[in-house]
């Protein structure tokens, strides 16, 4: 993704880098891996925050998504999405403004997730359907797939409450195990409980795997066939970061996005420092929170709010001051969230800049200056 110095000189670092080449190869490598079925994946957009992405998305027949933000769900209906889930607890005024966004484009059908009856007044008289969130080990939300009395009840109430039950939603994002053999022999135990689920409850869909779990659930015989639609929700795929691309090498797939950084320090003989601490590069997955893309021998410290420390081993050359260093992050999904705007690359040239539409949140409270 390196960029032309003509290009270059003039960007103020830290800078997020988005080449749409590699983003548009991403997206044909992960319709290839579905069989050239667009149908069979839900991407969490939560990756992807751009209204442009989303739309290229679109335009190659993608029209069902995943969200985790009201911000994000209103962007993926700007965008053209045809049905959209909010795969988050909503209540309170986070279920208003989800009624405001499905009256705004009644075209798209909105559903969010329940894992409780009393969940299902905040959705009732409405439009909007209903998944029931399974609890696959994860325990983050959703009822707990040994208790299928307790899912059937569930589903159940949500019929006789006029509510549309869409299906299950299963996110099965504990399973990350580096030796795939190992992933896809707990992914499967999973899935062979919730076949069980499903022939209790009949769901119209069946939801499954983030990155981690998507060559498992592809690979599962059960969903071939199935009486339900199945769709996986990979969404880190489209960018990729160093991360999703060992849990899946030899897919093809290659990073999108990189943070461009200066380097600025020199505090040690064999250490400097760049302008990208985890206020630029996110660090919640923990050191090192990147690789660098044009200098790999290189190896990031533990970074602090502004800067990003990195050892220089025995015979490697340092670069100067001022050098650039494309960072890619561990973790690119709250990386991409941290930045404004993004530059779009393609051939090596800057081709244009944007928003990223979907960063953070909407305001708290509406009419207040």
């Amino acid at each position: 993704m390196e960029v032309s110095p003509r290009d270059t000189a003039q960007i103020l670092t830290p800078a997020l880098l988005l080449d749409v080449d590699v983003l548009e190869q991403n997206l044909a490598i992960t319709l290839q891996r579905l069989g050239g079925n667009p149908d069979r994946w839900r991407p969490h957009v939560k990756t992807a925050k751009l209204l442009s992405t989303m739309q290229r998305m679109v335009a190659r027949g993608i029209f069902h998504f995943k969200c985790a933000t009201t911000l994000e769900l209103a962007t993926a209906c700007a965008a053209g999405a045809q049905d959209v889930l909010l795969a988050f607890p909503a209540m309170g005024a986070r279920i208003r403004r989800v009624k405001e966004i499905a009256a705004q484009y009644p075209a798209v059908s909105i559903s969010v997730l329940v894992e409780s009856q009393e969940q299902l007044g905040t959705v009732a008289e409405s439009a909007i359907g209903a998944f029931v969130d399974i609890n696959p080990g994860m325990d983050r939300t959703g009822l707990d797939q040994a208790r299928a009395e307790k899912v059937a009840e569930l589903v159940e109430a949500i019929q006789a409450g006029g509510i549309r039950f869409r299906g299950l939603h299963y996110y099965d994002g504990h399973h990350r195990q580096l030796d795939l053999r190992q992933r896809q022999a707990a992914a499967f135990a999973g899935y062979d409980q919730l076949m069980l689920l499903a022939a209790r409850c009949r769901p119209e869909e069946v939801i499954t795997s983030g990155t981690p779990a998507l060559p498992c659930a592809l690979a599962y015989p059960g969903f071939l066939g199935a009486q339900f639609v199945h769709r996986v929700s990979a969404g880190t795929v489209v960018y990729n970061d160093t991360t999703s691309l060992a849990q899946l090498s030899g897919w093809g797939y290659q990073p999108a996005v990189m943070v461009l950084a200066s380097v600025i320090s020199h505090p040690a003989p064999d250490r400097i420092t760049c302008d990208a601490g985890h206020k630029t590069v996110s660090a919640d997955a923990g050191d090192p929170v990147c690789s660098v893309f044009n200098h790999p021998a290189l190896i990031p410290l533990h970074p602090s709010e502004e800067h990003l420390p990195l050892q220089v081993p025995v015979g490697a050359t340092a670069p100067a001051l001022g050098d650039w260093l494309y960072l890619i992050p561990k973790h690119v999904c709250p990386t991409v969230n941290n930045f404004d705007h993004v530059l779009l690359v393609s051939g090596g040239k800057i081709v244009g800049m944007e928003r990223v539409t979907a960063r953070g949140r909407e305001a708290p409270l509406k009419g207040i200056p």
